[in-house]
């Protein structure tokens, strides 16, 4: 079953544009991953501190292999993670 998340982040004051250069680093490995289907991560247009991250994979196991791959956990977990003042996720299956 495929796998749809949309992630949301507000940047802590002062942290956007390193949040962005993670993104910028995270999204074309997230992209080679067997499995993604699509990774884009987005900004808001009128707060620049609102990221939304969204993601679609092949399945669960595509997924779960894209939360132990390496740049996940050095860029998201170890890196961005720190610099967020609030992160949610939810997940979807996708219909059609």
């Amino acid at each position: 079953m495929t796998v749809v998340l949309v992630a949301r982040w507000v940047a802590r004051e002062g942290e956007e544009e390193r949040l962005v250069a993670l993104l910028e680093q995270l999204a074309p490995a997230s992209r080679a991953e067997p499995g993604c289907i699509q990774y884009q991560p987005c900004r808001d247009r009128d707060d620049p501190r609102r990221f939304l991250i969204f993601d679609i994979y092949q399945d669960d196991e595509a997924f779960k292999a894209h939360g132990e791959s390496e740049h996940f956990r050095r860029l998201v977990l170890d890196e961005a993670v720190p610099l967020l003042e609030s992160r949610d996720r939810s997940f979807y299956a996708a219909i059609a």
